[in-house]
């Protein structure tokens, strides 16, 4: 059973946040900071919890919290599917268009550029609006531009329509993981974080079984975005038929007063003014975790393909392998964070990647390639397990829709080079391939980013903040408390009035009777 003592509050400011994290990280039971349904903030020590059996843990979800999550869980899956579609293909593409596999990629950066864009409109839009029709939109417009995309005819049109496709793809992941996750009991956030982020890497998998089916053929890529256009069209159909998140709807209920849009704005610049820290923080810490997963896996087909000179089937199934070990180990590590803490997995998950970076990169056979892809995405994929209910965590309760979907795409935009420069310094630099001729460096340049990659993630998430077990489950829309305060004062000053109006009146009597 947890046990539970008074702690010291949580530290204010960058340097004593640092040093208390650091100290933390040490210290078996953790500190966790309680918001009660007032809004009042105490701090205590708890040993955690041990371990429940995940089916139990299953169990404790209602038929309508299961409904929401899996409904998150395939907008996210459907999101990844319409992304890897490209990134897996970007040498049918390159032949296609004529152009280098670099220049292919800036279709990748330019998408994660504009994803942040996409973001703060679609995650505020949810914070105000709801997490029903912001995804309703998201979802059938990421289809049509994927049917956009095919019928690109130039390269110039490609860069373009990818450009517009981030704009709405951004929007997709803080109303996905706000709407899964904020009804989840918590003692069973810690599991359905990891199997959450993994809708990731299933939509991976996805894409890479389409591409496996529909063969090398530069043609077919064609093909695999037709599938991606018809699986996002129809998670937003679907979505249709299901009502508003009913933790949303109390929410607002809760808050009483309408939000004006007035009210929501100064709210949320409230919000940044006092939380502007925790903003940075997390941007750092999602620009990390950017690089971490593009690096390391949005050019791994490539690698197959070239350095290692698989043909497109033992590619293909390299990748569903690597993805595979994503799932897993996303499910796994996300699962244990609500026993070791969200920073102890992080740290933990990155470190071991990093010393699996050499048995990653150096054979040569199928077999070996893809058990050592599926334990480094089991590692890779296993740190990001946590990320989800880690952001809602540290969110601003009022802002978990746009918060988490915010500082996730910033890192996003940070990170949009990424895959570019793999390929860039990859097409620029030569090995020794399996046959004996020289060949694009992507294992080298692939290990060595993701070793420095791996570091910084382990010292972000070693000094930063943690709020493990936050309840923010009573906390109403954002601008509801502005609205109120708003209320509160015209009260005020009418009963002001109205007072005033009843003392003139009866010194008028008086005066009369006199």
């Amino acid at each position: 059973m947890a046990s539970y003592n008074d702690a010291e509050p949580v530290a204010r400011g960058t340097i004593p946040t640092m040093k208390q994290s650091w100290a933390d990280l040490f210290h078996w039971r953790q500190r966790v900071s309680i918001t009660n349904e007032y809004g009042e903030v105490a701090t205590e020590w708890q040993s955690p919890e041990p371990l429940k059996n995940p089916i139990s843990l299953l169990m404790q979800l209602s038929a309508r919290d299961w409904l929401f999550f899996i409904v998150g869980f395939l907008a996210w899956t459907a999101d990844a599917f319409d992304f890897h579609a490209l990134s897996i293909q970007t040498v049918k593409l390159a032949k296609y268009y004529d152009t280098s596999k670099t220049n292919i990629t800036t279709a990748i950066t330019l998408t994660l550029l504009l994803r942040s864009v996409g973001a703060a409109f679609f995650g505020l839009a949810g914070d105000k609006f709801g997490r029903k029709w912001p995804m309703v939109v998201n979802m059938v417009v990421l289809g049509l531009l994927q049917i956009a995309t095919i019928y690109s005819t130039t390269f110039q049109q490609f860069l373009a329509v990818r450009s517009l496709f981030g704009l709405f793809m951004g929007g997709v992941y803080g109303n996905a993981i706000a709407m899964a996750l904020e009804n989840c009991p918590v003692n069973a956030r810690g599991l359905m974080s990891g199997i959450l982020q993994q809708g990731y890497s299933f939509g991976y998998v996805l894409a890479a079984c389409a591409n496996l089916g529909v063969g090398g053929a530069t043609e077919t890529w064609k093909t695999v975005f037709w599938i991606a256009a018809g699986f996002s069209i129809a998670v937003g159909l679907v979505r249709i038929c299901f009502p508003e998140s009913q933790q949303f709807l109390a929410a607002k209920r809760s808050g009483k007063p309408k939000v004006t849009p007035a009210a929501f704005w100064h709210e949320t610049r409230l919000m940044l003014a006092k939380e502007w820290r925790m903003c940075i923080y997390c941007i750092i810490l999602m620009t990390w975790f950017n690089y971490y997963s593009h690096t390391s896996q949005d050019s791994y087909t490539t690698f197959l393909l070239t350095q290692k000179e698989f043909d497109n089937g033992a590619a293909s199934r390299g990748s569903i392998l690597m993805k595979v070990g994503a799932c897993v180990g996303g499910t796994c590590i996300g699962y244990l964070s609500q026993f070791v803490g969200r920073r102890r997995a992080m740290v933990g998950a990155a470190l071991i990647s990093a010393c699996l970076i050499p048995a990653w990169i150096l054979p040569t056979g199928e077999r070996s390639l893809s058990a050592s892809g599926f334990f480094m995405q089991f590692f890779v994929q296993g740190a990001w397990g946590v990320i989800p209910i880690h952001l809602n965590e540290l969110s601003p309760p009022a802002f978990r829709s746009s918060f988490p979907g915010i500082t996730y795409q910033l890192g996003n935009m940070i990170s949009s080079p990424s895959a570019q420069i793999v390929n860039a310094i990859a097409e620029s630099h030569f090995v020794t391939g399996v046959s004996g001729d020289r060949v694009e460096a992507y294992g080298p340049t692939m290990g060595v980013a993701t070793a420095i990659i791996a570091l910084g993630i382990a010292v972000t998430a070693a000094l930063g903040p943690e709020k493990k077990g936050s309840r923010f489950e009573t906390t109403a829309p954002a601008g509801a408390e502005v609205a109120e305060s708003k209320r509160a004062n015209d009260a005020e000053v009418e009963a002001g009035s109205d007072s005033d109006g009843r003392l003139e009146k009866e010194v008028e009597m008086k005066v009369e009777r006199a």
